[in-house]
């Protein structure tokens, strides 16, 4: 198969070519891309449960703690057991530059791409994830079928 014409080709160079991109960005803040997710996807005003930080993002928790351990927490007072992950002064200013980079990337694709076809962009990624999550890609019967 032509890599060119594969799809998961294109989604893994699409993806690590963004991620060069987002890094080299946030390189010039002392920061990494991962650290910008991170901050996205806390609640401004009232933190987010480290819990909940993991799933939210789609992280696994080791990489995420290496993470965390750079930013504010806090016990949560509704479970002692958990921490709430809040964002200090200096945390909502990366913040912002994190939103900002998101949103001029996302606008200087749009420039460039129609409005059909960024609607087919999302149609086929949301497919993709759609058939993923119902593991219609390699079933345990398609598996089990080809091993016998």
């Amino acid at each position: 198969m032509n890599k060119n014409k594969s799809i998961d080709h294109q989604l893994r160079a699409t993806w690590q070519a963004v991620a060069k991109l987002y890094n080299e960005r946030a390189a010039k803040h002392d920061s990494t891309m991962a650290t910008a997710f991170v901050l996205l996807n806390i609640d401004y005003e009232n933190g987010t449960p480290s819990t909940a930080l993991g799933p939210l993002m789609g992280m696994e928790p080791t990489s995420l703690s290496r993470i965390l351990k750079t930013i504010s927490r806090k016990k949560n007072p509704e479970d002692g057991r958990s921490v709430i992950i809040k964002l200090t002064d200096y945390g909502k200013e990366m913040r912002e530059v994190s939103r900002e980079s998101v949103i001029l990337f996302n606008n200087t694709v749009i420039e460039h791409v129609t409005y059909e076809e960024l609607e087919a962009f999302f149609k086929v990624t949301s497919t993709i994830n759609k058939l993923i999550a119902d593991k219609a890609i390699y079933p345990e019967e398609k598996i089990n079928k080809k091993a016998v």
